[in-house]
């Protein structure tokens, strides 16, 4: 687990493990949330697609596919 995750996660902790997963599920949840609002922030600046699904790691077509509504 990557030192990020596992301070955003507060380590793996001794909770029960489908607290976990709910918790985990909930996070995300809020970083799909984040994400969406993060594109829609690059596209209204004038951000290519290209650029966006650079950042994100993913092809074009992905990004266009998942945000093109938006």
């Amino acid at each position: 687990m990557s030192e990020a995750i596992h301070t955003a996660l507060g380590g793996l902790g001794d909770d029960e493990p489908l607290v976990e997963l709910r918790r985990l599920a909930t996070l995300r949840q809020e970083i799909a949330r984040v994400e969406e609002a993060q594109v829609r922030r690059a596209r209204l600046r004038g951000h290519s697609w290209l650029a966006i699904a650079s950042a994100l790691g993913v092809t074009r077509q992905a990004a266009h596919k998942k945000y093109g509504r938006i």
